[in-house]
């Protein structure tokens, strides 16, 4: 079983990563497989509504020569999916959006095989707009057909004010992404052994 930890921030050594490389570090000590794919350095061209995905080329995207097909195919592959998001104006940041938006449009189209997978969303943010962007993700998986374990509260993070990278310093963050991973691989466990 394999678990894909997709991080949206685009700076090095971000909170986002040590969160969502949290999890994966928990998920692997269960004895799952995991990978971590970072957005920052990729090029993710936005859907643009042509629908070639539904009309002519079922379940494939008709947008070349960006970093969108070789990530979707290794979310395709995952039996588990976590995405991570920092926090900009109370949203996920543009993209991961634009990966997500195609990403649900060639799955939807192409045999809704996102569903039954197990995922769950992790939010970072200074101070505030974590549940919008949280909830933002977490619809993405409700609409995909995927299932989302719980913690012990949602899975955000606090860190990085005026810019720090300090989500070590989140006990109560990091223990939820902890109690999260562990939830998730039982689920796994369960669903795929």
């Amino acid at each position: 079983m394999k678990v894909l930890g997709i991080t949206g921030s685009l700076r090095s050594k971000s909170n986002t990563l040590h969160f969502v490389d949290t999890a994966l570090q928990v998920l692997a000590e269960e004895g799952l497989q995991t990978e971590l794919i970072s957005l920052r350095g990729k090029k993710i061209e936005p859907c643009n509504g042509c629908y070639d995905c539904v009309h002519k080329n079922k379940g494939v995207c008709s947008i070349k020569g960006d970093d969108f097909d070789a990530i979707f195919d290794k979310m395709r592959e995952a039996e588990g999916i976590i995405l991570g998001s920092p926090v900009y104006l109370s949203s996920v940041v543009p993209q991961m959006m634009a990966l997500l938006a195609r990403a649900t449009f060639v799955s939807y189209w192409g045999g809704k095989f996102f569903a039954g997978k197990v995922g769950g969303p992790i939010t970072v943010a200074r101070r505030a707009g974590h549940n919008v962007a949280f909830s933002q993700l977490l619809l993405w998986f409700f609409f995909n057909g995927i299932t989302v374990p719980g913690s012990t509260y949602w899975n955000v993070g606090m860190a990085g004010a005026g810019g720090a990278r300090d989500a070590d310093q989140d006990e109560e963050g990091l223990q939820t992404v902890t109690n999260f991973a562990h939830n998730m691989a039982e689920v796994m466990k369960k669903l795929f052994q």
